[in-house]
């Protein structure tokens, strides 16, 4: 098994934060538009080095996202930037009509999603985000591991034409991805090689399956781990691939268990080849507050249920 080292906990954010930084020197045209959370968004570096391309909204959210998509008429590209949560649900509306239907060049980026946004509870905890937007016809929509993925889907971005989502979180989580590893929109990366079965992961949840994969080797399991970083379009010839080897799926994700990558798997496997499949994912219900590794632990989104998913669905082949 492929060892991944994790080279200093950051917050998958500031990995966004470091992306627009760059962003900022290497392309006039990229545009940042704020509700009222620089701090939290790591827009601090932007504002400061580039203040004429920077836009600070306030709580106005659908405001926001109606200004992001004028300003591509213009041959800008508005990166916006709040909330999962105010990122999506609060702006539904603004985001299809204006956005998606009118195929608008905005880049909707999104911080403190899933459970993991930990303290500030349901209310702030959306866990149908990934669900909302890939519904979307013409959105992309993207589910970043660590902080070097985040940075470098941040840069990607600003080179791929059309409407796209960019989901990331706050918490500290383990940096394993190599700084230097291209980010190619909606290709997934194979971590670890296996026969037994395919682990599909995805954000916070990639880590977690590497784990698991290790416990499944010390007991003579093979795993397969894949991380799908785009959800949207999903890599379904990586995903049938690894599942003719191994003849069964584990898919785990900070996501609920309708709409999100478990849902997206199932289809591609329904329409191909069917194969025994586990989900690992928030059961149908809303979060609660709590810190992130004791709402993580709660609802069975780590390494261990990953485990657990995995033995489960060996067992059914």
């Amino acid at each position: 098994m492929k060892k991944y080292t994790n080279t200093g906990s950051k917050d998958t954010r500031s990995g966004f934060g470091a992306g627009m930084t760059e962003l900022g020197q290497t392309n006039e045209n990229v545009v940042a538009l704020c509700a009222d959370l620089i701090g939290s968004l790591k827009f601090d570096d932007f504002k400061k080095n580039h203040p004429e391309r920077f836009f600070q909204i306030g709580i106005a959210e659908a405001n926001m996202i109606g200004i992001a998509a004028g300003l591509t008429i213009g041959g800008k590209i508005p990166f916006t930037g709040t909330f999962a949560n105010f990122s999506t649900g609060r702006v539904y509306d603004q985001i299809r009509q204006s956005v998606a239907y009118s195929e608008k060049n905005v880049k909707i980026c999104a911080s403190h999603a899933g459970l993991t946004l930990g303290e500030d509870g349901a209310t702030h905890q959306i866990l149908e985000d990934i669900g909302l937007m890939k519904m979307l016809p013409g959105m992309t929509v993207i589910n970043t591991c660590d902080y070097n993925q985040t940075k470098a889907a941040t840069i990607a971005l600003a080179k791929h034409q059309g409407p796209a989502y960019l989901r990331f979180g706050r918490p500290v989580v383990p940096n394993f991805t190599p700084a230097d590893e291209e980010f190619v929109i909606g290709k997934a990366i194979m971590l670890n090689e296996g026969t037994d079965v395919t682990i599909v992961a995805t954000g916070h949840l990639v880590w977690e399956a590497l784990i698991a994969a290790e416990a499944l080797e010390a007991k003579g399991i093979s795993a397969e781990v894949i991380n799908i970083h785009t959800i949207k379009p999903l890599d379904e010839e990586a995903i049938l691939k690894s599942v003719a080897k191994t003849g069964c799926v584990v898919t785990a994700e900070e996501h609920n268990i309708l709409g999100g990558l478990g849902e997206s798997v199932s289809r591609v496997l329904a329409l191909n080849t069917p194969a025994p499949q586990e989900f690992v994912a928030v059961n149908d219900s809303f979060g609660e507050s709590g810190t992130p590794e004791q709402l993580m632990e709660k609802y069975k989104l780590n390494n261990q249920a990953i485990f657990a998913a995995a033995e489960k669905v060996i067992a059914r082949k």
